[in-house]
């Protein structure tokens, strides 16, 4: 009787589709699409802050062909802010050795901690690369904590678009204009740092500066 083919651990399956969405003549390079902290965690299956204990190469499968890596972080989990239904607490997190691939790079065995947000694979692995909100604990604003805990989960029915050039105009009534990269020309700029898309109660979406509003159409470009 034929044996059955074996099935390859979904974060072997992640990591050739980052190869193949990798642009041609960018082999060395990794490209992500902009999104803000709210949008990220939004769209995480998992957000922690944690410490990092040490890290080591493995394999990304264990077919001997296989020649692609993972850096395996032992972690220290401090708090859980989203995944709780998946997994309860996290030891090891993984992501690509390829820094093509997206692979993150942390520090370990030091007092810094991170915000870590990523994705748990159909293995139970906890899977993050550039791609997703990553940043140390101590460059996240007051805001961005609380937020953690409460305004980005329960907005997450807000959507934000990000804009590049003026005009730039709302499309959906449930829609946020992000404008850091417009006005700052770099993504992580003040709005990402102390704004958040929050619901009103006629369903439509409006920034908020803690307990202040702010109109929905950031177009005249006034704040923040």
């Amino acid at each position: 009787m034929p044996r059955s083919p074996r099935t390859m651990p979904s974060w072997v399956l992640l990591l050739r589709l980052l190869a193949l969405l990798r642009p041609p003549g960018l082999s060395e390079a990794c490209t992500c699409a902009p999104a803000h902290p709210q949008q990220h965690f939004c769209h995480s299956a998992l957000a922690i802050r944690a410490k990092i204990s040490s890290e080591k190469v493995v394999p990304a499968s264990a077919d001997p062909a296989d020649t692609q890596k993972m850096i395996r972080y032992e972690i220290k989990q401090i708090k859980m802010f989203k995944g709780f239904e998946k997994v309860k607490d996290v030891q090891y997190i993984y992501t690509p050795f390829d820094s093509s691939l997206c692979g993150v790079k942390l520090e370990a065995n030091s007092q810094k901690q991170y915000l870590l947000t990523g994705q748990v694979l159909n293995d139970g692995k906890v899977f993050i690369h550039l791609c997703n909100y990553i940043e140390p604990w101590e460059n996240l604003s007051f805001l961005q904590r609380e937020s953690l805990n409460h305004h980005y989960h329960l907005n997450c029915g807000c959507q934000i678009t990000t804009c590049y050039t003026v005009p730039c105009t709302i499309s959906a009534p449930n829609e946020c204009l992000w404008t850091d990269w417009l006005l700052e020309r770099k993504l992580y700029g003040y709005q990402a740092q102390h704004y958040v898309c929050m619901k009103n109660v006629d369903g439509t979406c409006s920034w908020y500066q803690g307990h202040l509003t702010l109109r929905k159409e950031f177009v005249d470009i006034i704040q923040p």
